[in-house]
């Protein structure tokens, strides 16, 4: 590559780059975002070799862009080495919920299975929840008998919500019109909260924008004290993922990492060169402790394990945030 094909390949990508911090103005822009840490990549690598052309100003500009767009997503990188674990409280119960994208043509259910059977989260929030899974899912409801199936329109893409505790007295839950979103009211110990299972469309030009709207009034009626996972199709720091985060009052928990990669691409990749889609947000009383990616399991997402205490109503946060990542690796705590 000629030095001056070499500049404008860095700029077209430095151009991109730019345009995902302006994802809140349209759409279109917030789809450049969720490649933030690819095109930073690709543009340090490409403005790397102009230092020794005349284009050296130009290069070291867009070297110093790159870096600094590359650190606003560091908090999606593998973590190369588990952090010290926190010390819980005492005087609470430790809970857990396992967000999955199960992949609605997934060859091997029997792997979701056994990890749910291993994990033994407390509520697990699923996407792509096609005909195939509604029937592998009856498998374990004597485990999980508390449960509601919202089905997408064209039966592949719907979600659900399973859990060991009861539905609050009284409560019923719900499934938005189009299946994007389940909600119901979880008796965690005495103290209802709301948890909902979540899957966005693909983001521009496909209806994610639109869809984050048709959410508003489920997301806006979520009770004080709620934690909502799902397959966002958007990266943590998107205009998409703000603006679900801002409609439920919600606060959205720091990555555990990239969780999707193309299946034709190679497996290993996923937990490196992924994309971070699979979120989790909470409010009020919830206080995460740990996020933790787990093993394949067919799908072309990874699932993901979050551990979390519950703050009771008349106590205040310690920190004044209630809803913040506490540490990053696995935890031990009061199971209840």
């Amino acid at each position: 590559m000629t030095a001056g094909l070499a500049f404008l390949a860095t700029m077209a990508c430095s151009a991109a780059l730019l345009a995902g911090f302006f994802g809140a103005l349209h759409p279109a822009f917030d789809s450049f975002s969720h490649f933030r840490m690819h095109l930073s990549v690709l543009t340090a690598l490409l403005a790397l070799p102009l230092l020794a052309t005349s284009y050296r100003l130009q290069a070291v500009a867009a070297l110093l862009f790159a870096i600094a767009s590359f650190v606003t997503t560091t908090q999606a990188l593998p973590r190369l080495w588990p952090r010290p674990a926190v010390a819980k409280p005492a005087d609470r119960i430790v809970y857990s919920l396992l967000q999955m994208n199960l992949r609605f043509d997934n060859p091997t259910p029997k792997k979701v299975l056994s990890l749910i059977g291993r994990t033994n989260p407390d509520v697990i929030t699923l996407d792509e929840v096609s005909a195939m899974w509604a029937t592998e899912l009856g498998y374990i409801k004597s485990a999980y008998p508390y449960r509601i199936l919202c089905p997408y329109p064209n039966g592949v893409f719907g979600v659900a919500l399973l859990s060991r505790r009861p539905f609050a007295a009284g409560t019923d839950p719900q499934c938005d019109p189009r299946g994007a979103m389940a909600t119901a009211t979880v008796d965690f110990g005495g103290i209802g909260v709301d948890v909902a299972a979540i899957h966005l469309s693909w983001p521009w030009p496909r209806e994610q924008y639109w869809q984050i709207g048709e959410l508003a009034e489920p997301l806006s009626t979520l009770g004080e004290t709620a934690i909502v996972a799902g397959d966002c199709n958007a990266v943590p720091w998107s205009a998409a993922v703000r603006r679900v985060a801002s409609l439920g009052g919600l606060t959205v928990m720091p990555s555990a990492g990239p969780t999707w990669l193309h299946r034709k691409l190679p497996d290993f990749l996923r937990r490196f060169a992924g994309l971070p889609i699979d979120q989790v947000f909470s409010k009020g009383g919830v206080t995460i402790l740990s996020s933790t990616r787990l093993e394949d399991t067919g799908s072309d997402h990874l699932p993901v394990l979050v551990e979390f205490t519950l703050r009771p109503d008349d106590k205040d946060p310690e920190d004044g945030h209630a809803s913040g990542l506490a540490s990053s690796g696995p935890v031990s705590g009061p199971r209840g």
